[in-house]
């Protein structure tokens, strides 16, 4: 497959397809735990999955530039 993302679009690009895998799977198990599985469990976990994606993407790109000063003054560099 051809790369078709610019490399100054990368971090935007790893948040998105974080934030979507991350919130899919924290979603759904959040639900399963809650809910146990049953009819509607997957429309319910698309619901709960896309309203938890919508506030995780945008999150992430604001708070991942305070992370990285963060580490920058905690991580030890050899």
């Amino acid at each position: 497959m051809r790369p078709f993302v610019p490399a100054r679009l990368e971090a935007v690009a790893f948040g998105f397809l974080l934030t979507a895998m991350m919130t899919f799977i924290v979603s759904g198990t959040s639900l399963f735990v809650s809910l146990g599985p049953g009819p509607g469990f997957g429309a319910a976990w698309v619901k709960a999955w896309f309203l938890s994606w919508c506030i995780a993407f945008p999150a992430v790109l604001v708070i991942a530039p305070l992370v990285r000063r963060i580490l920058a003054r905690i991580v030890i560099r050899g």
